[in-house]
């Protein structure tokens, strides 16, 4: 079993199995310990967005905390990754870290395109609550194949996003694809239905983890996985917007 997710690779479950014999993962405890990390990540970035907008303080003052979501979360991220039976304790700290990194860059770009932001949240959501209806259904089969075609592209949208990282120190872009040009939305929109997918495979996964019986703490350790996909997706919406909202 194979995911994109770097947070949920082929191993994650076997390996969790050998740790404890207790309590086991559940659906619905994955679904419950989501749910507080998308209310903790919401609560914070609500405190930047405020940050930002009031014209009492300066909006550079969100600088530090969007730097420090953008580090913290990738730190917190990794050391979820390869401990995790942390993830009760990393992965509540994560989603926070991520909502002061999202909240201020959503309020950049809410200061830049009036109302992209709760046009990029509401699409995230319809997405991910329609792709959950299309694989509980049976319509999307997530088979070798299906993962195999996942994997490659998510790998090299990464790539080139490592290598515009790289060039970028260097004062040179990669041309067209970050543009508002018909290039540019082609690909943010390639984008966003790869990491659409990826919310497929990552359902499934979780799926299978609790069929596997799973130790408890993997349901903190899934509900963080989705919520490395569900972030990436919803930036992807809101790049894809403002992409669009230039060409007008």
């Amino acid at each position: 079993m194979r995911t994109a997710n770097p947070a949920l690779n082929s191993k994650v479950f076997e390996t969790a199995g050998a740790y404890s014999t207790a309590a086991k993962m559940t659906l619905q405890g994955t679904v419950n310990k989501s749910g507080i990390l998308l209310f903790l990540l919401s609560l914070a970035a609500s405190w930047v967005w405020r940050g930002y907008f009031n014209p009492e303080t300066a909006a550079a003052s969100v600088m530090p905390l969007m730097l420090t979501g953008a580090i913290g979360g990738f730190i917190v991220g990794m050391i979820t990754v390869f401990v995790k039976k942390a993830a009760p304790f990393t992965a509540p700290l994560y989603a926070v870290l991520q909502g002061f990194f999202l909240g201020g860059f959503s309020a950049i770009l809410e200061g830049r395109y009036h109302g992209i932001v709760i046009q990029a949240a509401a699409l995230t959501f319809a997405v991910a609550a329609c792709l959950l209806l299309v694989y509980t259904s049976g319509m999307i089969k997530v088979t070798d194949n299906f993962r195999l075609g996942v994997v490659a592209a998510t790998g090299g949208i990464a790539l080139i996003y490592f290598l515009t990282f790289i060039l970028g120190m260097f004062g040179v872009g990669i041309p067209y694809i970050h543009s508002s040009g018909l290039v540019g939305i082609g690909f943010s929109l390639f984008v966003v239905v790869v990491a659409s997918m990826n919310l497929v495979m990552d359902f499934d996964f979780i799926e299978q983890g609790a069929a596997q019986g799973a130790p408890k703490y993997m349901e903190w350790y899934a509900a963080f996985g989705l919520m490395v996909t569900l972030v990436w997706l919803y930036i992807e919406i809101l790049r894809m917007l403002a992409k669009l909202r230039d060409r007008r």
